[in-house]
């Protein structure tokens, strides 16, 4: 895993036992299920599991942390984090959430939108 993922907020997100983001963490807070989370990083829901595909895992994880931890950062706390991320509407998307920009492979257009609350462009 880079280290860049690990920065700020975002190191809430590791997996102590491994330098590699927690799927279980990240599952727990957002109330997912193991398949779910799988589907929505667009994973089979095995490559979870397996300390093989660790890396894999890490990869397809990192923007949904990245997500995470901008709004952690914003709101306060994960758990308001986590009601926004699954279902708060996102401007401009026909009431799509980040949850669902996630599952479409859009979470970069997510952090744009991010960043652009941050710098004060939709406040």
């Amino acid at each position: 895993m880079t280290a860049h993922i690990l920065e700020g907020g975002a190191i809430s997100f590791g997996d102590p036992q491994s330098p590699f983001l927690s799927p279980r963490r990240v599952a727990d807070l957002l109330g997912l299920t193991q398949t779910e989370l799988a589907q929505m990083i667009g994973v089979a829901r095995n490559t979870l599991a397996g300390t093989a595909s660790a890396r894999k895992v890490d990869q397809a994880l990192s923007p949904v942390v990245r997500i995470l931890s901008v709004v952690v950062e914003m709101a306060g706390d994960e758990s308001r984090a986590a009601v926004w991320f699954k279902h708060q509407p996102i401007p401009g998307w026909s009431g799509m959430t980040a949850y669902d920009l996630v599952r479409e492979g859009r979470a970069d257009e997510v952090l744009r939108y991010l960043e652009a609350v941050r710098s004060g462009v939709y406040a």
